[in-house]
């Protein structure tokens, strides 16, 4: 679908063409959707009743959830989650609309999941008027994100739970995966926030006191979130320290060790060179137990390295 219209008036909905809806002027509202990047579908909207400001926020290729109030209409954008999951490095799709009396127009270059919802809601005449609409979609967008965002968190919960040394590297991509989810969804998510707020506050005649209240609740639900996602990143952040710290007690314990068994081996290394030398003079070296001699000596010398060691508290980790 690259561009659609709906139109719902007397009880009944049914699809129109664009000419016919710039054209109506009946009961109910028209709903005049475009999803894609199709500049044809774009030239639509030179076609319908919309202020250049507006049409130009309508086909921006870079936008931020806002809401401002022209004239008798409003100009919101929204950000939602995509129909289909890409490796874009916007997590969220936005939806540009333009809602006034009677009339919605409204662009999105990605598939919107909350799209398919309000369109079910449409069906089960649920919504009735440009007020409904702008509302449904609210409610969709904060409700599909909602359970991401808590997914978020459960996730660090995880993390908590097998924070041991073992799990260092694995947890390590896990926690830096969720702190950039976190901040990528809270990029859009505060902004959604602003928007339905302002949407919520503006005097105008198609929006109505029920709309207005499913436009707060969707909006508290984003704060909720947007403090679900503070709350995720600090405690990112500070995992990623206790990481940091284990690490670093890790790599410590292991050079310690390291160090002690150096230091054991060094006198038993002078030993083996001095006696080593091709020289004349060597004391008992024609004896047959010199050998044996030899090495017991060097283990009584580790052994007692290793216990001053010990009595030092070196060999504790």
């Amino acid at each position: 679908m690259a561009c659609a219209a709906t139109l719902v008036g007397d009880g009944a909905i049914r699809e129109v063409t664009p000419e016919e809806a710039a054209a109506y002027r009946g009961p109910g509202f028209v709903w005049v959707h475009i999803e894609g990047a199709d500049e044809a579908d774009f030239a639509l909207l030179k076609r319908q009743d919309i202020p250049d400001v507006a049409a130009s926020a309508l086909v921006a290729t870079e936008t931020r959830p806002r809401c401002d109030q022209i004239e008798g209409g409003a100009l919101i954008n929204l950000r939602g989650p995509a129909a289909v999951a890409t490796e874009d490095s916007d997590r969220l799709v936005s939806i540009r609309m333009w809602v006034r009396h009677g009339k919605v127009n409204s662009v999105s270059r990605r598939p919107l999941a909350a799209t398919r919802i309000v369109r079910e809601h449409m069906e089960e005449e649920r919504v009735l008027d440009p007020g409904d609409l702008v509302a449904a979609f609210a409610r969709a967008i904060s409700g599909q994100l909602d359970p991401q965002v808590a997914e978020l968190g459960d996730t660090l919960d995880d993390c908590e739970s097998d924070l041991e040394p073992h799990q260092i590297y694995k947890l390590r991509s896990t926690i830096a995966r969720i702190r950039s989810e976190a901040i990528a969804f809270r990029r859009f998510v505060a902004p959604d926030r602003d928007a339905l707020l302002t949407l919520a506050d503006m005097r105008v005649d198609w929006l109505a006191d029920e709309d207005r209240l499913h436009i707060r609740e969707a909006a508290d639900r984003f704060s909720r979130m947007t403090e679900e996602l503070e709350a995720v990143r600090e405690r990112a952040a500070l995992l990623h320290e206790q990481l940091t710290d284990l690490r670093g007690e890790q790599m410590e314990s292991r050079s310690l060790l390291i160090s002690i068994v150096a230091l054991i081996f060094l006198p038993l290394t002078f030993i083996t060179g001095l006696l080593g030398m091709n020289v004349a003079g060597i004391p008992y070296a024609e004896e047959p137990w010199a050998f044996w001699g030899v090495v017991g000596f060097c283990v009584l010398i580790a052994l007692v390295v290793m216990a001053y060691f010990a009595r030092i508290h070196w060999l504790r980790r």
